[in-house]
């Protein structure tokens, strides 16, 4: 067969570490739909094929097969990458993104307690979009605010290394039941019926509701299993508790004891009910360190029950309320879902650590 005149393609002999490469970029799911194509391209134009019979074989113009020919064997593995674009050139200096950057950091405008997009445009004289992508690649949000409060319990670290204790290495022959109450509970009823929600028009209600009594509820939380056992009541004070401890200890198994973690609320500590306790030495008692109820996982179940029956829902009576939260509680009991705590105490003294040293002398 006589050969074509014209150039001849380039002739492409591939190292083993390159086979390697082009075969490991097909075959990574990961890897960039182009940069995959250009791989097949060139270990089809290893094997001797025209540039035409590789463009049959894979289904592409002629053109990109030539194209991708001659930059592996100009370039070799580096030719199959993107090269950068020129574009259009930067019009925002490096000193004009720092100014922005460090008067969103250090500064407040005159009438405002935070920066707005528009407030900060028209101090820096750029557009409210350029301030808006500066403060994207430096993740500021100024217009954001979250709070937190670190406890000041002397013996914080003692209590946090009993507690996490208890999450990752329970005893023996003993339930850890996270114990808390939820209080005032109301009973919310909306002013007029709630609209219901219609394609592309949300649920609709009425600011305003009309109270109709509270309660509270009573939960303690096995953390190996995450079935709740619990019980509502009008009042809460320590009378109620101690009706509470009665009902956790006829639900669950009499040769077991008992670890309750607890926070510090007052009607825990009074002495009647350390006088129940001590009639009942199968109960151990773990207080939480104060102002850290995100210590106490029950908290987690809690925050569930709000999102999906409470904040929504709509009870013209305390009974009726009672009545769906022990609805709730038995739905949720026939699938339990136990939260696993992760982090060890040190993990935690580390990450409170970090948190003290970039936040002292803030606002000062």
């Amino acid at each position: 067969m006589s050969v074509r005149p014209g150039p001849q393609p380039a002739s492409i002999v591939l190292s083993d570490v390159e086979r390697q490469a082009l075969e490991g970029w097909i075959a990574r799911r990961k890897s960039a739909q182009a940069l995959a194509l250009r791989s097949r391209i060139v270990l089809a134009c290893a094997g001797d094929l025209s540039n035409r019979d590789v463009a049959q074989q894979i289904g592409v113009n002629i053109a990109t097969v030539r194209k991708w020919r001659n930059r592996f064997a100009a370039r070799r593995l580096d030719g199959l990458c993107d090269e950068e674009r020129a574009g259009r050139p930067r019009t925002i200096s490096d000193a004009a993104v720092e100014a922005v950057v460090v008067a969103t950091l250090e500064s407040t405008p005159d009438d405002a307690t935070h920066w707005s997009r528009r407030s900060m445009a028209a101090k820096s004289g750029l557009s409210a979009t350029t301030v808006g992508r500066i403060w994207k690649a430096f993740r500021l949000q100024p217009h954001r605010s979250e709070t937190f409060k670190l406890s000041a319990d002397p013996l914080f670290v003692d209590k946090l290394y009993d507690v996490v204790g208890l999450y990752l290495d329970p005893p023996q022959a003993a339930m850890v039941l996270c114990v808390d109450e939820k209080s005032q509970v109301q009973a919310l009823d909306r002013s007029q019926p709630a609209l219901p929600m219609m394609p592309g028009m949300p649920e609709r209600r009425t600011h305003d509701y009309v109270r109709h009594g509270v309660t509270s509820l009573f939960a303690a939380m096995d953390t190996t299993t995450g079935r709740i056992i619990a019980a509502t009541h009008r009042r809460h004070r320590h009378q109620e508790f101690i009706k509470f401890l009665k009902t956790v200890d006829t639900n669950t198994p009499a040769d077991l004891e008992l670890h309750l973690i607890l926070d510090n609320y007052q009607t825990h500590k009074t002495p009647a009910v350390d006088r129940w306790l001590e009639a009942h030495p199968r109960f151990r008692v773990h207080f939480i360190p104060t102002s850290s109820s995100w210590l106490n996982l029950v908290e987690r179940w809690f925050a569930e029950l709000t999102r999906k029956l409470l904040q929504r829902g709509a009870h013209r009576s305390v009974h009726r309320l009672e009545a769906d939260l022990r609805r709730w509680v038995e739905l949720w009991n026939n699938d339990p879902k136990p939260y696993v705590w992760t982090k060890t105490a040190e993990e935690i003294l580390a990450s409170l650590g970090r948190f003290c040293l970039r936040t002292s002398g803030a606002g000062h």
